[in-house]
């Protein structure tokens, strides 16, 4: 259980790190990605977002726990 915490404390800071880099990246705004907006409403749902983040977080955990 603290190697678990150790590990998800050492990634958030090393994405706070990165940050500035990572937010420059075009995630959110990939073709797939559902954007609705009229007079008083918007709607955002990133779903090509959500998969590609999906895949490569279950290939960095598929690749730790080898």
């Amino acid at each position: 259980m603290s190697r678990t915490l150790i590990i998800i404390g050492l990634c958030s800071v090393a994405i706070g790190l990165l940050w500035p880099w990572l937010s420059k990246l075009p995630l959110g705004q990939l073709p797939g990605d559902i954007v609705i907006r009229r007079e008083s409403f918007s709607f955002y749902f990133p779903i090509t977002t959500m998969i590609l983040i999906s895949v490569v977080l279950s290939l960095i955990m598929w690749l730790s726990s080898r």
